[in-house]
């Protein structure tokens, strides 16, 4: 019995799961006061989303890189680190159509996939940012705790630390 009641709870937390993902489709969907946006409308709106985040991006990079006060030597490291863990801003698209003809077991694999590619990305980061640190002062290397911390800890659902050139995801 208390398999059964188990069981019966992951599937209603899966479903309630899939249903929150409808929901945020459809307010995405709309404009501010509940207009439909045009697909044109949607286009402009992500791409000037974009075109800020990566502003965002390359100041925060900015910053980092005057605080390090990194040497000669220490800049290919940094080139080579930022290249690592700059989050790309092209998201896969994702067929909403299609995913809705699968079965929720379907679905799920789907995501789990999506995850999977996720926590790929994560390694890679993280193998970046481990090697760009080793190639760190002391005082280099309290100065990017400090400086991933506070991204960190701004919030994952912020602009805060959320976007930092991978910093977020890695560190």
């Amino acid at each position: 019995m208390n398999t059964i009641r188990k069981s019966l709870m992951v599937a209603m937390t899966a479903l309630s799961l899939g249903t929150v993902g409808v929901v945020a489709h459809a307010a995405d969907a709309q404009g501010r006061h509940g207009h439909a946006l045009t697909q044109e409308q949607r286009a402009a709106k992500m791409a000037e989303h974009k075109a800020k985040l990566a502003e965002r991006i390359a100041k925060h990079q900015q910053a980092l890189h005057d605080s390090l006060k990194l040497t000669a030597a220490q800049e290919p490291a940094w080139a080579a680190f930022v290249s690592a863990t700059t989050p790309t801003l092209a998201h896969p698209a994702v067929d909403r159509a299609a995913l809705a003809q699968l079965s929720a077991p379907e679905r799920m694999e789907k995501r789990l996939e999506l995850h999977k590619q996720h926590l790929v990305k994560q390694e890679t980061r993280l193998a970046a940012v481990k090697t760009f640190y080793a190639q760190l002062t002391a005082e280099q290397k309290k100065t990017f705790d400090a400086a991933t911390h506070r991204m960190h800890g701004r919030g994952h659902g912020g602009h805060g630390g959320h976007h930092m050139g991978g910093m977020h995801r890695g560190v």
